[in-house]
């Protein structure tokens, strides 16, 4: 079966080495979509088990268009004859790149296709419901490639992983938490720190890889069998989000992250070593904010020296390349980066050592 999977640009090789990990026979990777060989069970494996993906997609088609009509004819050519007739479905269309027409009217043409398709095969019409649908058509035109298939996953993404309580003004997306704790390379003998830990994402999802539980088991509800070893610490400036993300981890049963309010720009009075720290420092994109981003950044580079083990690692994500990369040379770090999307913010992942 040919699938692909949605991620966020700029991960695809993150991502493609998940699904090779999870058995996927990886084929390419471009534009936050992995394209892979697998089998059924596979695609139930991965919307389990992924942590970095957002959709498992079965692909139907994929090819070149210029407009409306060509979308329309391509997808009225495929196949729908697995819908079955007391099945209803609904199309989800995604556009990126200059059209001049929008992501509606890529939904009417494809559904009016659909349904054309369907009723010169099967001489029935489909339903359609665009609430609850049994099968999800996603039509996605990513510049001139158009690409149909079967969203395996619903509507209900991956990253939705359901054990927020507290609804942090900017929260982290779960599938990047996990990437940059992938990209950290951290292991679950190693001991982590998230010294601006917000909600607790980065927390959370280190406790979910460090125990091997996968997302998909958070939507079966019960007791999660977490390891207690792991030396997970986070830190968070505001009372309000250190008692939010006490909220979540106490949810989830997880005892053994300690959560302490203090300033990142002072790490040494509490926390004394780590290996790891991965953090989603604040961006600073609003007027007025860059002079209190130089400082932050700085004091955390540098109290952050005092308390890095011999082969520690900062990973973090940011918007702010410039000053990172000023403070960081400052301070005599070293880098890797990783430029991705998030939203529609271009922003990057560094990954900083001594």
């Amino acid at each position: 079966m040919e699938v692909y999977a949605t991620t966020h640009r700029g991960l695809e090789k993150i991502t493609a080495e998940e699904i090779q990990e999870l058995g996927g026979k990886l084929k390419k990777y471009s534009n936050g979509r992995v394209y892979f060989k697998c089998d059924e069970k596979l695609i139930d494996k991965l919307n389990y088990h992924a942590r970095t993906c957002e959709r498992i997609i079965l692909l139907l088609k994929s090819t070149k268009v210029t407009g409306l009509e060509d979308i329309y004819n391509e997808i009225k050519d495929i196949d729908f004859s697995f819908i079955k007739p007391s099945e209803s479905f609904a199309v989800r269309s995604k556009r990126v790149g200059v059209h001049n027409f929008n992501s509606m009217d890529i939904a009417r043409v494809a559904g009016d296709a659909i349904i054309k398709s369907y009723q010169s095969s099967a001489e029935k019409r489909l339903k359609v419901n665009l609430d609850s649908p049994d099968k999800i058509i996603r039509v996605e035109l990513i510049h001139d490639l158009l690409l149909v298939g079967v969203d395996t996953t619903g509507d209900k993404g991956l990253h939705r992983r359901g054990y927020r309580v507290y609804q942090h003004p900017a929260p982290l997306n779960p599938t990047i938490a996990a990437a940059l704790l992938k990209i950290s390379n951290w292991k679950p003998e190693n001991i982590l720190v998230d010294p601006m830990c917000g909600s607790g994402t980065i927390l959370v999802e280190a406790a979910l890889m460090g125990s091997k539980i996968p997302p998909g088991r958070l939507r079966e509800g019960g007791k999660l069998q977490f390891n207690h070893k792991l030396k997970i610490m986070g830190i968070e400036k505001f009372k309000k989000h250190v008692k939010g993300c006490q909220e979540t981890l106490s949810r989830l049963g997880i005892d053994f992250i300690k959560v302490k309010q203090g300033d990142a720009e002072h790490l040494e009075k509490y926390v004394q070593e780590a290996d790891n720290i991965v953090t989603n420092p604040p961006y600073g994109i609003r007027v007025g904010r860059k002079s209190k981003i130089k400082k932050l950044y700085y004091n955390f580079l540098k109290t952050a020296k005092n308390i890095l083990t011999e082969n520690g690692s900062i990973t973090l994500l940011t918007p702010q390349e410039k000053i990172l990369k000023n403070t960081a040379s400052k301070l005599d770090y070293e880098w890797t980066e990783t430029p991705i999307v998030y939203g529609n913010l271009p922003v990057k992942i560094f990954k900083l050592t001594v």
